[in-house]
């Protein structure tokens, strides 16, 4: 089994559910073994879209970096994903953060992450759940990487809405 950290991120639609129910799907193929809190944060790059909802998972994967891709890629089309604007609005995302000490430089998958260590949308959640786990490109801890982003990147912790409270009696 190989050592993974994924993140989970959706704008569209009913996003706490959509993450439920990525969460869900990927218990197909990979057994979660931590999840972080979910944070509401800001869109970045095209910032004329819905805030986002993102969490990260820490999971443990039979499945070679890209089979794991291509598994990810079905989950998110089954869940409504189409093809989009890059960095636009979408359903849901689910990106490979980190896969084991391993770095794969493909034209389709690059691991880990290129552009994890300035998004504060998938730094922050990681470091909830693996504060420790060292880039092995970067050589930092996920916590280091978090505790340099200015301002903590504007992620903030997601608070459901409360169902309205019906009167008893």
């Amino acid at each position: 089994m190989n050592s993974i950290l994924l993140g989970l991120g959706a704008n569209l639609g009913d996003r706490a559910r959509t993450l439920d129910a990525a969460v869900a799907g990927l218990g197909r193929f990979l057994h979660v073994t931590a999840a972080s809190p979910v944070y509401e944060t800001a869109p970045m790059y095209v910032e004329d879209q819905s805030p986002f909802l993102n969490m990260v998972l820490a999971a443990e994967t039979a499945l070679a970096p890209e089979a794991l891709l291509g598994a990810l890629k079905q989950l998110e089309r089954r869940l409504g994903r189409v093809p989009g604007t890059r960095y636009g609005p979408r359903v849901i995302d689910l990106d490979i953060l980190f896969y084991g000490d391993h770095i794969v430089d493909l034209p389709h998958l690059q691991i880990p992450h290129p552009r994890l260590a300035e998004r504060a949308f998938v730094l922050v959640p990681a470091a909830d759940i693996a504060a420790d786990r060292r880039h092995p490109v970067l050589g930092r801890a996920v916590g280091a990487l978090a505790a340099d982003l200015p301002d903590g990147g504007d992620v903030l912790p997601w608070q459901p809405q409360e169902a309205p409270r019906r009167a008893v009696g």
